[in-house]
């Protein structure tokens, strides 16, 4: 076996922990987790992000629903470098390897490797207090293979839910929680 192919169930199962997935609670590969955001293709994917979002939450959380649905220019705009989760991975980790800009991106684009069409939508109109926003969404995709253990054949279709937790400051998310229902998930990808 070469190092590539040992890496790769590890890979694969780091797919599955963004905002659902986030929410299934995964950590990201470290490399991309530490990745510096300073002229980062993230970073260069929008200087217009950067001022449209800032400050306003409700265009904050609009940004962040396109950033979990693919569109990864919105992430300069809407994440400080100071960025971290807080999330039960199942692997064991706290999500704390995930930091910044191009942490959160990799760690999207992983989750979004296992399931390329996942949409994101909003299950019940956002809620602002303050420094914190929370939203409950719906995710719908179809497997494209990989997770290990699922039994389920590549093109099925999955749904699942969540709520995610977002501490806002100067403009920018700076932490954020997730809760998935992962046990929902597991379930449609027959690996429970």
């Amino acid at each position: 076996m070469t190092d590539t192919d040992a890496t790769t169930p590890r890979r694969r199962t780091l797919l599955l922990a963004p905002a659902a997935l986030t929410a299934l609670g995964l950590t990201a590969a470290p490399a991309a987790a530490n990745t510096p955001t300073t002229g980062s293709p993230a970073r260069k994917a929008s200087a217009a992000g950067h001022h449209g979002a800032a400050g306003k939450p409700k265009a904050m959380l609009d940004a962040w629903l396109r950033l979990w649905n693919g569109d990864y220019s919105q992430a300069p705009g809407i994440i400080s470098p100071d960025f971290r989760v807080h999330a039960a991975l199942l692997d064991g980790g706290d999500g704390s390897a995930i930091r910044g800009v191009d942490g959160l991106v990799a760690w999207i684009g992983q989750t979004r490797a296992a399931f390329p069409d996942l949409r994101f939508a909003l299950q019940v109109a956002p809620l602002v207090d303050g420094r914190h926003a929370s939203v409950r969404w719906t995710a719908t995709g179809t497997y494209a293979g990989g997770f290990p253990g699922a039994e389920a054949a590549p093109g099925t279709g999955v749904t699942f839910t969540g709520t995610d937790t977002l501490r806002m400051r100067d403009g920018r998310f700076v932490e954020y929680w997730v809760n998935s229902d992962t046990l929902q998930l597991l379930t449609q990808l027959k690996v429970l």
